[in-house]
């Protein structure tokens, strides 16, 4: 055969053919043969790949049929069609696999899972049932096989139970046949047939007008049947005392013989049991082979059942899951009000667990009480919004009963029958044409396991007691609920509080800002030059103006920065804006409204004398002159450290630079109030970058962002390598001249100096008395009043740490500002000749 055994070679095809009809026709001669081999041989792809092409309906005409036979079976060219396999029947759970190996007779017989995703009508089609006169054609074992076949790959249950039904009256010759299935859990249980009385004759639809029979566990023949799972052969039943002749006085039906058989699963659970009643062209009695026969043929049954009871779960499993998953949607999605999202949830559990009513009770903690009540009744589901009559808030009156019992204790009940139990109050139905069955009470919690309420299920529609698995699913659903409560109050809460916070800063705005009439006063005074304020003076003495002279000051420094006319900014409006910044100071001992105005003639001084404002910029020099003024504004007196440490409202908002950002919502809160909006002309690109050059420099006047900020600022000023035109080193520049401002007074003459240190240790000091009193902490030396004579050692450190490093780097960018580091130079002095008479050492 040489190089074309593949088969692929034209010459080489016909010989290969040639020896394989000579194998094939030898097989056909020697069957004892194949059967032996192929049970000894098969693999589990073999035995596949048979079901599959013995599946398939007869004359199938598949294309490139050889793809889909297993590469350990035979060439398919003189073999039956084999079903093609789809990628979505993988989706929908594989391909057919025996699951069971069992012996009729000695002769190994494999049944296969069906397709999950084949339906009751295409396995009636595929499997082509044969006729009751082809089946009694057939031996025993064919036709068990055949009859197996047949509800093998049936998935619905209805048709499954009647196709077993006809199969059994067909193997026992039996007149009539009934199977009852087991329904709900220990020790609830009952049997139920929805299929009663099946001849070889009825249909589906034929059965589905019967009214449904329920039998209790181990009552009469069927409850004794599936209690002991034993089987039954009565001769005659009217001499058996289990029978009940009820059935056939209802019927008209005369019973004469019975064979009662459990139907058991793999597990040895009974599922139902099968009933073969009277022997069909006589009164004789069923015999030991319909016994037998009858027994094997349900070992499948029982196993074909459970397949079929396990695909409806799983459907039902694959609803469930979709409406949990859209009530998760929902939950998340959907936080407008109370009432919405409840009567969502609500419509969802009534469409999952089918019940009567469905009630939601919310808790209020403050009276412990049932605050609000809902209550939707399943007709109102049903029914366009604008008609819909529930659900109703305070349906029924909140009482103590079992709705009460569940929030108080959190437990979950499952009452069968509520007028039974003690816990339920009857006045509930006595003022009301609905009445309580069964119930099923669960209580609602948020995520920190706390009970925020009760939801409730009355009646379920089909009659019964709710059961272990609507419990389940309850509880899925009250977590939803939970979840969805919580963020919905959540949100209300959030809403109301945009409210009020938009009411109180209405309200703060108002008295926030200064009146007109003050800002008209203020634009009529005359405002002196420059030179009389001596605002160009770098040893400015902070405390020569008083506060109406600081507002006149300040409105100079405007002036002559060319501000006004530059970003067209009214001069009342100034007036008002300067009032109003003012006005936000509060009155404590230093960072107060003076030392602001100290900052920014500081800022003014340092920016004309060097030219800095033209190397910045008008809109940067603008923000700094704002800034300087806006720094400190609602300062409390107490630090960031403080803030912290006694848990602030403030520092729940900020967790670093505190103060300062609370500085700068104060500022950017000013410059957004009626009348304050001084920054109203500035095109939006300029408006957003002065708000940024803001936020920056308000937030360098922290000494921890100074710490962080300042090697890279020494350095680039060290190695002269600084160009003010790359925006990272502007930004550096802008952010060192609001520390070298802020800590000014340290450049002072002495008499300024020294009342400035008296005046920051004061409220140092009152801090760390607060911290003592109301924190009991120790408060550090700085802040320590017992630690007061050590002022001038502590005041010699912060030179040295802080002040001196940055006002000499910038005395080597500009020589105009030497004299700063000449002031800071002969202050340490003072101060270490204090320190040295009071004998303190560094």
């Amino acid at each position: 055969m040489g190089e074309s055994s593949d088969g692929d070679g034209e010459d080489g095809g016909a010989p290969q053919e040639v020896e394989i009809e000579k194998v094939e026709s030898w097989l056909d001669e020697h069957p004892h043969f194949v059967y032996d081999y192929f049970v000894r041989k098969a693999s589990r792809q073999m035995v596949d790949s048979w079901l599959l092409s013995h599946s398939a309906p007869q004359g199938m005409v598949q294309e490139n049929s050889s793809s889909t036979v297993s590469p350990t079976s035979p060439n398919s060219g003189t073999s039956s069609p084999v079903r093609k396999i789809s990628a979505h029947e993988f989706e929908r759970g594989g391909l057919l696999r025996p699951i069971v190996s069992t012996t009729v007779d000695g002769v190994p017989t494999f049944l296969s899972l069906p397709l999950p995703g084949d339906s009751a009508q295409s396995n009636n089609n595929r499997v082509g049932r044969k006729s009751r006169q082809e089946l009694r054609a057939l031996d025993e074992r064919e036709l068990i096989f055949e009859l197996v076949k047949d509800i093998c790959n049936d998935l619905e249950i209805r048709s499954l139970c009647h196709k077993i039904l006809q199969n059994v009256s067909i193997l026992t010759d039996a007149d009539r046949c009934s199977l009852f299935l087991v329904r709900g859990e220990k020790p609830n249980r009952c049997l139920v047939s929805q299929l009663f009385d099946v001849s070889c004759n009825s249909t589906i639809e034929q059965m589905q007008k019967k009214e449904e029979i329920s039998i209790p566990w181990g009552t009469g023949i069927v409850g004794f049947v599936a209690e002991s799972k034993e089987a039954l052969n009565i001769p005659d039943c009217y001499k058996d005392s289990r029978f009940n002749d009820q059935v056939d006085l209802k019927t008209g039906y005369t019973t004469r013989n019975m064979l009662c058989m459990p139907i058991v699963d793999v597990d040895g659970e009974v599922k139902g049991v099968a009933q073969i009643i009277n022997k069909c062209g006589g009164e004789e009695p069923f015999t030991d082979v319909d016994e037998k026969v009858f027994s094997r043929y349900l070992q499948f049954c029982g196993i074909g059942l459970r397949n079929a009871q396990l695909y409806e779960r799983s459907e039902l499993e694959n609803k469930r899951n979709q409406v949990l998953l859209d009530l998760a949607r929902m939950v998340f999605e959907e936080q407008s009000t109370i009432e919405h999202i409840v009567y969502r949830i609500m419509t969802h559990t009534q469409s999952l667990l089918q019940c009567e009513r469905c009630q939601i009770l919310l808790v209020d903690e403050s009276t412990k009480t049932f605050s609000r009540v809902f209550d939707l009744d399943v007709n109102d589901t049903k029914v366009e919004d604008e008609n819909r009559k529930s659900p109703f808030e305070g349906r029924f009156p909140i009482n103590i009963g079992i709705t009460g019992y569940v929030a108080t204790t959190g437990e979950t009940l499952n009452i069968s029958d509520v007028h039974a139990d003690s816990r339920f109050d009857p006045l509930v139905d006595r003022d009301s044409s609905f009445s309580h069955h069964s119930v099923l009470c669960m209580p609602i919690r948020n995520a920190e396991f706390k009970i925020l309420g009760v939801s409730q299920l009355i009646n379920k529609l089909s009659g019964v007691p709710f059961n272990k698995n609507d419990e389940h699913l309850f509880e899925a659903f009250a977590i939803f609920c939970g979840m969805g409560i919580q963020n919905t109050q959540m949100y209300e809460k959030a809403i109301k509080a945009i409210a009020k916070t938009k009411v109180t800063l209405d309200v703060l705005s108002y008295h926030a800002t200064a009146p007109i009439e003050e800002a008209k006063q203020l634009s009529k005074y005359i405002v002196p030059s420059t030179h009389v304020y001596k605002l160009q003076d770098l040893k400015f003495n902070d405390f020569s103006l008083n506060d109406e002279d600081m507002l006149k000051a300040c409105l100079r420094m405007f002036m002559d920065l060319d501000l006004i006319e530059r970003f067209h900014i009214d001069y009342v409006m100034l007036c008002r804006w300067l009032l109003s910044v003012r006005k936000n100071y509060r009155q404590v001992t230093y960072h107060n409204w003076r030392h602001a105005f100290n900052v920014g003639q500081m800022m003014f001084a340092v920016l004309t004398i060097t030219k800095f404002c033209h190397v910045l910029g008008e809109v940067e020099t603008l923000a700094l002159i704002i800034a300087c003024l806006s720094h400190d504004l609602d300062h409390r007196g107490t630090n960031n450290s403080f803030q912290i440490k006694s848990c602030s409202p403030l520092a729940q908002l900020y967790s670093t630079s505190t103060m300062e950002h609370h500085h700068f919502d104060q500022c950017i809160m000013i410059l957004n109030s009626e009348g304050n909006q001084i920054l109203s002309h500035l095109s939006p690109d300029e408006y957003s970058h002065i708000v940024h050059v803001l936020e920056d420099a308000i937030l360098a006047t922290d000494l921890a962002v100074y710490f962080r900020r300042r090697g890279t600022f020494f350095h680039i000023v060290e190695t002269k390598t600084h160009n003010w035109k790359r925006e990272d080193h502007r930004e550096l520049l802008r952010a060192m001249l609001m520390t070298i401002c802020d800590i000014a007074a340290i450049t002072k003459p002495w008499e300024t100096q020294k009342v400035v240190a008296e005046l920051v240790a004061s409220e140092f000091f009152q801090q760390g008395d607060i911290e003592k009193e109301k924190l009991k902490i120790q408060p550090i030396d700085m802040m320590n009043r017992d630690k007061k004579d050590e002022l001038p050692l502590m005041q010699v450190r912060f030179i040295d740490s802080i002040c001196t490093p940055v006002y000499e780097a910038f005395a080597k960018i500009s020589d105009k500002l030497v004299p700063l580091v000449t002031g800071v130079a002969e202050n340490r002095s003072q101060w270490l000749k204090l320190a040295q008479e009071k004998n303190l050492c560094l």
